[in-house]
């Protein structure tokens, strides 16, 4: 866990206690942390929907009128005609909150489907009713895949606490039923499928959202916008043009890592490999702290707000040489400086792999992280994360949008994770990359060892989101011009 105020130049704060459960129950599975957004809610499902649609079974394992927190466990069956994918599903259970200014919490202990799939945020319904003034959004991510006619996505076994950890009272909520304890139907929590309510029936009042923003045609390069692009086309980390083209290659102490390493400056390398021109950031160690040498480049003006960013990155698992296990951190990420604890201005989006595990996880996991602020000491945190535990050993395309309602995370092209209206930036960012060790304890020998972070591009194009595609186009038309670097984006 990392406790320092991070330096305005921008390091990755991901922190495993921002996804440790205070008591009882490990929230390290899936934490999604109150959004506070206000939409409609649902209503009863349309006539017609019965070629692609769905229902909810519903049981709770804790059944009292009172708990430390809901337990609502669910399955989704395909009770249409045609194969529904699940990240165009989404549901809603609504409850009544135990005050106004009461926030929540989501965690997924256990799912079929993967808890790193399952996605919960909270919400005010656009007409409030004494059973109902909160709603808890479930949503699957692509990953989540597909159910056949009939079929269903196994348990889904959900919980919610307050953030405070008090007594909640959930015999006042509207989908809350502590007689069922066993899976059946259960109309008191709504499904959506695509912009159709397809099952339940909503608190009364209550009317579906509005059609989700359109997805731009994938083969469109993209609107124009002030852009940041590089190729990493330099010689050496001493190259003029490094520092010409606004980046700062770290060399000061401090952390996040290991205490006592540097952060080397000659450990960043450029180079040719297939046609393409790449960094490397080489992080070594031989098991202490003064031998060991972390690596970051990150853009010296903190300008980068909304928009898109993205990245071609090779992530490893093994050594370069050395022997294997060190707790690493690999990363692409923006973020702007903690003004003070709990700083409600504060930002900062990551993409974070751990080959060998960390903050609680034993083995590789991918982390995307939005956050909203954080207190070093004692340590608190306001985020919203996705994981996959997987290995991600090669190169990834890496993209993040932003825009005044969403964070939106791709891997591969393929939906990681998105995040709510509550974590967006107030403030520009700068826009880094850095390889470091948590600690020293995955790989006790002294024996020297060191990893290699590549990066193929960096892209960031201002006040336009661009769909994984229209990104790869805006690269290609880069590189079809020999174009190796441009940045029009104004200052902050």
């Amino acid at each position: 866990m990392r406790t320092e105020t991070p330096r305005p130049e921008g390091s990755a704060v991901h922190r495993s206690a921002a996804r440790s459960g205070k008591r009882r129950t490990a929230l390290a599975l899936a934490v999604a942390l109150v959004a506070g957004l206000g939409s409609a809610a649902l209503i009863q499902a349309p006539a017609g929907a019965a070629a692609a649609a769905v229902k909810v079974q519903y049981r709770t394992s804790a059944s009292g009128a009172t708990a430390d927190q809901v337990e609502p466990w669910f399955k989704v069956v395909n009770n249409g005609t045609a194969a529904v994918a699940l990240d165009q599903v989404k549901l809603r259970y609504y409850f009544k909150a135990d005050g106004p200014s009461a926030q929540y919490r989501f965690a997924c202990s256990w799912a079929v489907k993967g808890c790193s799939n399952i996605t919960g945020t909270f919400g005010t319904p656009a007409n409030p009713t004494a059973t109902a003034d909160r709603y808890l959004e479930i949503s699957f991510t692509a990953a989540a895949g597909s159910l056949a006619p009939g079929a269903d996505t196994g348990d889904m076994q959900l919980r919610f606490h307050r953030a405070d950890w008090q007594t909640l009272n959930q015999a006042d909520d509207y989908s809350f039923s502590g007689s069922r304890t066993a899976y059946g139907d259960w109309d008191r929590v709504t499904a959506q499928l695509g912009s159709a309510t397809v099952w339940g029936t909503a608190p009364g009042g209550n009317s579906p959202d509005p059609d989700p923003t359109p997805t731009p045609t994938p083969t469109d390069p993209g609107p124009g916008g002030a852009t940041l692009f590089d190729d990493f086309n330099y010689g050496s980390h001493t190259d003029p043009a490094v520092n010409a083209h606004g980046w700062s290659i770290r060399s000061n102490a401090g952390g996040p890592g290991v205490g006592g390493a540097t952060w080397a400056p000659e450990n960043v390398t450029f180079a040719v490999e297939g046609g393409n021109s790449l960094m490397n950031l080489e992080t070594s160690t031989a098991g202490t702290g003064e031998s060991t040498k972390h690596t970051e480049v990150l853009t010296r003006a903190t300008k980068f707000k909304n928009g898109t960013y993205a990245a071609r990155v090779r992530f490893s698992d093994a050594p370069k040489y050395g022997p294997d296990g060190d707790r690493l951190v690999q990363t692409f990420f923006t973020i702007n400086d903690l003004k003070a604890p709990m700083a409600d201005d504060y930002a900062e989006y990551d993409f974070e792999y751990l080959p060998n595990g960390g903050w609680g996880e034993p083995g590789n996991i991918l982390y995307t992280t939005s956050w909203e602020t954080y207190r070093p000491d004692p340590w608190e945190a306001v985020n919203q994360h996705s994981e996959v535990r997987t290995s991600y050993a090669g190169w990834h395309d890496l993209v993040l949008t932003i825009d005044d309602s969403t964070i939106t995370y791709y891997v591969d092209g393929r939906l990681f994770g998105t995040h709510d209206a509550r974590y967006l930036p107030e403030r520009p960012m700068s826009i880094n990359f850095n390889q470091w060790l948590i600690d020293l304890n995955g790989q006790p020998a002294t024996t020297p060892r060191a990893y290699d972070q590549k990066v193929d591009y960096v892209l960031h194009v201002k006040d336009r989101v661009l769909t994984p595609a229209q990104v790869a186009a805006k690269v290609n038309a880069y590189r079809s011009a020999g174009t190796t670097f441009e940045d029009t984006v104004p200052a902050g």
